[in-house]
């Protein structure tokens, strides 16, 4: 964990990365993911590192951008030539193996060590033990870090992207729409049609849809 000490309410994005800079750490990663509820597709984790001095247009939480900025965010990250990330896919067969939180925190530190020269790393929300190197949580960091906001935005995009794909393989569930997200709709068609290879057998109320037995055979 770190002994850097930042704001709560820091005045920009880039106050926490000056801060960690000035303390003598160049590569600051920012890390989020993507995709920790929903009943069915991957959980997606990315790490981005930004040069310093930039400062990108309109960055934020990527909850808080619409679907066409966001887009527009997530090609500028990964054409950048100076902009290094990483991102890491986790289906739902990992996920019912080891469990969601354990999943997302395999892909965190795997997203991080992609990146190899890292020297202090920014991660959304709680702490995640086994990073390579020193490591901050914060806190709806997301919407309080550049990194980790650029980070939320390249794992949301890519998880969405992935979900438009998987509804044209699974045309019955309505995943372009809500994304594998539990809506009374999806979860009708999983009464209806029982669940795909996608779905997270281990999540309720799948998990309770499927006889003991079988869900064990999976």
């Amino acid at each position: 964990m770190s002994v850097l000490q930042f704001p709560q309410n820091p005045d920009n994005l880039y106050e926490f990365e000056k801060l960690a800079r000035s303390a003598g750490k160049l590569f600051v990663c920012g890390i989020d993911e993507a995709g920790r509820g929903p009943l069915a597709g991957p959980v997606v984790a990315a790490a981005c590192i930004l040069p310093a001095g930039l400062e990108i247009p309109y960055l934020n939480d990527s909850k808080k951008l619409t679907e066409k900025k966001r887009q527009q965010i997530y090609k500028f990250l990964i054409e950048h030539p100076d902009i290094r990330y990483s991102i890491q896919i986790g289906d739902a067969r990992l996920i019912d193996e080891i469990n969601i939180l354990q999943a997302t925190w395999r892909l965190m530190r795997q997203a991080a060590l992609a990146l190899e020269q890292t020297d202090f790393i920014l991660v959304d929300g709680n702490a995640v033990p086994g990073f390579p190197c020193e490591s901050q949580n914060v806190v709806k960091g997301d919407g309080k870090v550049a990194c980790i906001a650029a980070a939320s935005v390249l794992a949301k995009v890519h998880r969405d992207q992935l979900m438009l794909e998987y509804a044209e393989m699974f045309p019955d569930y309505g995943f372009g729409k809500h994304k594998g997200y539990g809506t009374s709709a999806h979860i009708q068609a999983i009464r209806e049609y029982g669940p795909c290879e996608i779905h997270r057998k281990s999540f309720q109320p799948i998990k309770g849809m499927l006889e003991p037995d079988l869900f064990d055979l999976m």
